[in-house]
């Protein structure tokens, strides 16, 4: 807990003396500002065209799901604003930190614990910069990690929780639905591998059905997005309707090609680096039999081959507990311990290099406060 507030501060630092353009470059960053203007405005067009001044149409806003505003909103009593968006990335880091150690150290997953609780705090270098600025992923890796938890702790009060927290997931980001599915994936996993015991019926009842109705909160909850925005927007589905905003395309490694809105230029190669390693990470955690990650690392995994975005390594944040997990011998070997620290300068560089420049065109903080 302590490591990962040092993290955060010292990316924080440069920014607290006056660098770029001092602390409102944090608060300036994509896609913070979006969120602290639907935790003011819950979606409300008409209070959004009168108080905010971001070029942003106005369809965009339910691209972003309500988990994360609501987390602002609620460290709102306490501090203001953008500063309270901040708190919350921050607390949700710590917490996403604190549950991927204890649930390496339940279900003995690393050689060492802290070690790989230590590297989760700078790789990737992506997330090193959106556990910095304003942002959802530790929220939904805090939520995904709690879930999985309690998944693997079978009991019946576990699978609620399971479900509780992946509810928590759905509504912080869409691939939340991606949890539930590997969920599934892995009761008729163990209902095919297993010898049936009491003929499929039944145990397909208590293999599959018995146990799902409790992650059905996951789903349900996606549901529940869709009629808060029809109560805000009028439109049951604004969140397919948000505008160039959904990039899961077919066929896959469209990422690769030329024509995208969200692509850049034809300098990709870093993007095959990440299937490959997204690609390894399945395949390891099958051969240590981790065969419930799999699948939810599988599934993760599978959607990223269908996104054509730039931002290829955000999109990627889910399978980052397994990766580690995955590659978990080798990060403890001496060597890597060497390597990681030749690359730390790179990471940290990274950090603040992208932070300064990924910044949005607010030019009047008033309405944020």
């Amino acid at each position: 807990m302590v490591a990962a507030f040092l993290v955060t501060i010292a990316i924080w630092l440069p920014f607290f003396f006056g660098f770029g353009k001092g602390i409102t470059t944090l608060f300036k960053n994509f896609d913070g500002p979006n969120y602290l203007v639907i935790a003011k405005s819950w979606y409300d067009k008409a209070f959004i065209s009168t108080h905010f001044s971001l070029p942003t149409p106005l369809e965009y806003y339910p691209a972003h799901l309500p988990g994360y505003p609501l987390s602002i909103a609620f460290l709102n009593f306490f501090f203001k604003g953008p500063t309270a968006m901040l708190m919350t990335t921050l607390l949700t880091t710590l917490l996403a930190t604190l549950t991927f150690y204890l649930f390496l150290s339940k279900f003995k997953l690393s050689e060492n614990p802290f070690w790989l609780s230590l590297v989760f705090l700078v790789l990737p270098a992506r997330w090193v910069v959106v556990k910095a600025v304003g942002s959802p992923e530790p929220l939904f890796l805090f939520a995904v990690l709690a879930s999985l938890y309690f998944f693997k702790s079978s009991s019946s009060k576990a699978l609620l929780l399971a479900g509780i927290f992946g509810a928590l997931a759905q509504i912080t980001k869409s691939p939340g639905i991606l949890l539930f599915v590997g969920y599934e994936i892995f009761f008729f996993y163990k209902l095919i591998k297993e010898p049936l015991k009491k003929g499929f019926i039944l145990d397909f009842y208590q293999q599959v059905f018995r146990p799902t109705i409790p992650l059905l909160l996951i789903p349900f909850s996606a549901i529940i997005v869709f009629f808060f925005y029809q109560l805000k927007t009028n439109d049951f589905f604004a969140y397919f309707h948000s505008g160039d905003n959904f990039h899961l395309v077919f066929p896959p490694y469209q990422a690769l090609t030329q024509g995208g809105s969200w692509l850049g230029d034809f300098w990709r190669e870093d993007m095959v680096w990440q299937y490959l390693l997204g690609a390894l990470t399945v395949v390891l955690l099958i051969k240590e039999k981790f065969y419930d990650l799999a699948c939810f690392a599988g599934i993760f995994f599978t959607a990223t081959l269908f996104i054509a975005h730039r931002d290829l390594a955000r999109y990627s944040l889910p399978l980052l507990p397994f990766a580690l997990i995955a590659f978990d011998k080798f990060i403890q070997r001496k060597e890597f311990k060497i390597a990681l620290l030749i690359i730390l300068p790179a990471i940290y560089l990274f950090a603040i290099n992208f932070i300064t420049h990924n910044t949005a065109p607010v030019a009047d903080w008033a309405p944020y406060l």
